[in-house]
């Protein structure tokens, strides 16, 4: 890669931890709403929710990283993202407690991640960049979500199953 090459981000919080995800991934960023449930799904599964006519299964982010669950605020947000799942793409709803900037980063700047200190799986992380404000986590989505995680979370596949 060049020296200069950057990222295009959107990070976005959980509690007091700053996350990002490539803005390549993100589709859409949309107010927070409730969503329509759907039974016998894993505790972090919220349900549907609904983009111009689509039904986007939403999950809680805060609960899939293995963080505590939080009321919803005016600043939550649902992050519509494209996640890479084996040789498909699962459209995801991630609610996350706000959404702070797209922003772009040079990649030279992106430190491994770390082994320890960290309260969420380690493999989940695909960098770690210092700010002047602290520390932002760039979430690697193809390692948070399974092929099975994903054959529960996909509507049409578990239909077609």
């Amino acid at each position: 890669m060049s020296e200069g090459a950057e990222l295009q981000i959107v990070t976005f919080g959980l509690g007091a931890e700053v996350f990002a995800v490539p803005v390549s991934l993100v589709r859409e960023i949309l107010d927070y709403r409730e969503t329509f449930r759907i039974p016998n799904g894993p505790d972090y599964l919220l349900g549907l929710t609904d983009m111009r006519g689509r039904g986007v299964t939403t999950v809680d982010f805060r609960l899939r990283l293995g963080l505590p669950a939080a009321a919803p605020t005016a600043s939550t947000r649902i992050l519509v993202v494209d996640v890479p799942v084996g040789d498909r793409v699962l459209m995801l709803g991630l609610v996350v407690d706000r959404v702070l900037e797209v922003c772009s980063v040079a990649l030279a700047q992106l430190e491994g991640a770390p082994d320890i200190g960290v309260r969420w799986p380690s493999g989940y992380i695909g960098g770690v960049f210092r700010r002047a404000d602290g520390f932002v986590v760039l979430v690697e989505m193809r390692r948070i979500f399974s092929a099975e995680d994903a054959g529960l979370l996909d509507p049409p596949a578990a239909a077609a199953a």
